[in-house]
This record gives C-alpha cells, structure tokens and sequence, in this order.
C-alpha cells in the first residue's frame, strides 16, 4: 500500500486508468523531472501495478488490472470488517 500511497504515482494510475500511454504523455501531466517521474514509474512496475512495453522508441505503460482488482478487493474487505 505504501506503492499507491504517494500522489505521483496514484497521479499515474489515474492517468493510465482508461488507455495505455507512453512517457511523453505521462510526463506534463506529473509537473516533475523525467528522473523522478522514471523513478515513479519503476516502483509501479516492480510492484506489479502497471507493465510497460517498448514500440520503437517510445514506451508505453499500462494498468496491470488484476493487480489493481486485487487491492481492490483487500480495501473493500478491510472496511467492511471495521463496520
């Protein structure tokens, strides 16, 4: 959870959640240097949250959605426990 819990990267996630998008789309949207939102990128990736792939020389990055479901889940189990 502590992935998703910085607002770069849940910026990221919102902007992925409708279609894929390569880094030049990805980058005005985040306001930050092309070495931190990389970085950002790369914790999403490792975590499993999104996956990338290469078309020429653009990459392009995408929701890995049963990941995303599976948080999800955990959330929706967590606060139902607490009612």
């Amino acid at each position: 959870m502590k992935v998703i819990a910085e607002e770069h990267r849940l910026k990221i996630l919102c902007i992925l959640r409708d279609s894929d998008h390569c880094v030049c789309e990805i980058l005005p949207a985040l306001d930050l240097p092309q070495n931190l939102a990389s970085h950002h990128l790369k914790v999403l990736r490792d975590a499993d949250f999104i996956s990338s792939r290469k078309d020429g020389q653009k990459v392009f990055y995408s929701l890995n959605h049963s990941t995303i479901d599976q948080v999800i889940t955990m959330l929706n189990q967590h606060f139902t426990k607490e009612k």
